[in-house]
């Protein structure tokens, strides 16, 4: 399976990625391995999404990073009470 998953950082942001090895790669985050996220500590896994297919996948984290990305976590993880 391939993962895209949402971070609420420290500073109320969100950080969008991709991996293959979701555990793994939110431990990296959390222990501060990861250059994006160092400095926005403590960070907080709200969601992921799960696909079969590694270009689905990448695509779709593409997607979250444009400008819908605030749009989509503001409406669907702040608003709705999911910090």
């Amino acid at each position: 399976m391939y993962y895209v998953y949402i971070l609420k950082c420290n500073n109320n942001k969100s950080y969008t990625g991709y991996t293959k090895e979701l555990k793994e790669r939110i431990a990296r985050h959390k222990k501060g391995y990861v250059p994006a996220t160092v400095g926005r500590l403590p960070v907080k896994l709200v969601s992921y999404i799960a696909f079969s297919n590694k270009h689905k996948a990448f695509e779709f984290e593409k997607y979250l990073k444009t400008g819908f990305r605030q749009s989509f976590y503001q409406k669907t993880f702040l608003e709705e009470g999911w910090d």
